[in-house]
């Protein structure tokens, strides 16, 4: 069990960002706490002049889904409804995206021990994870969350990845500690900062499940023709097995990147000539 956590103690994160980005300026998200604290932040909202809405380092942009699902934080602790999170993040990471959001999130470089999988990953699952406990046991490498999973074979409406196209991984908490190699089934490597579309959600783990939130995301995307997916899909699943299923907390997300770039859109074309994005 786990105490409540007061309101005035906390950061709620609440990143209102209108999808149709129809205005600029700043947007008060939420209000004050029982003792007038302020539990929200302010975000700003770019307008369509200011170019394509992309994250900084370690930020996130609410771009869809629930725009007033909030997370609170506190110390290492997150919670969102009933979901909750008490096991550090790598440092640097951005904060779990609350379930029905959608955000758009900048990773930084990260260190990860993984496990390819060797069959189907509903039942893998248990086989990869076993490997990377005893790694960073071995290595006196505590654990964090999520644990990340990478299906290179799920294809948009595919029901399952193939078998052998998917990874499992621990992560460290900071890239220096250890060192990149190979130890039996284990690969410790290092990933470079990536921008990630993403969703989140509570339930099953499952590769049925994780199929079902990344349709969302593709049909985001559909709508967005100024961002496009650049790689697979990957899961965030932030709480082990003895969380009950309906409290896992988990989100999907997809790499992304823009298709036209700020400069491109940095001020009204005059000019009569049609203006060049990127490809």
């Amino acid at each position: 069990m786990h105490p409540p956590v007061a309101a005035s103690a906390v950061t709620v994160s609440l990143l209102l960002i209108s999808v149709s980005l129809a205005q600029s300026g700043p947007v008060v998200a939420g209000g004050s706490g029982p003792d007038g604290s302020t539990v929200a932040e302010a975000a700003t909202v770019p307008s369509q002049a200011a170019g394509v809405m992309w994250p900084e380092n370690g930020g996130t942009l609410r771009v869809g889904g629930d725009l007033f699902a909030i997370v609170e934080h506190e110390g290492e602790t997150y919670r969102s409804g009933a979901a909750l999170i008490d096991t550090p993040l790598p440092v640097g990471y951005p904060a779990p995206t609350p379930a029905g959001a959608i955000e758009l999130k900048a990773y930084p470089t990260v260190r990860r021990a993984q496990v390819a999988g060797e069959q189907n990953p509903d039942l893998g699952q248990n086989s990869s994870f076993w490997p990377l406990f005893e790694h960073i046991k071995k290595h006196d490498i505590a654990m964090t969350s999520p644990v990340e999973m990478d299906y290179d074979g799920l294809e948009r409406d595919d029901a399952s990845p193939r078998e052998s196209d998917w990874t499992m991984s621990f992560l460290y908490r900071t890239p220096d500690m250890n060192s990149a190699g190979t130890e039996g089934r284990v690969v410790v490597a290092d990933l470079p900062p990536v921008t990630m579309l993403a969703v989140g959600y509570t339930g099953s783990y499952s590769v049925g499940k994780v199929s079902v939130e990344v349709e969302k995301l593709y049909l985001w995307l559909d709508a967005h023709p100024e961002y496009r997916a650049i790689g697979p899909p990957r899961a965030m699943f932030y709480n082990g097995p003895d969380t009950p299923a309906a409290r896992r907390w988990a989100e999907v997300q997809l790499p992304v990147e823009r298709t036209a770039m700020p400069s491109a859109l940095a001020a009204p074309n005059t000019s009569g000539t049609p203006a060049t994005v990127a490809p």
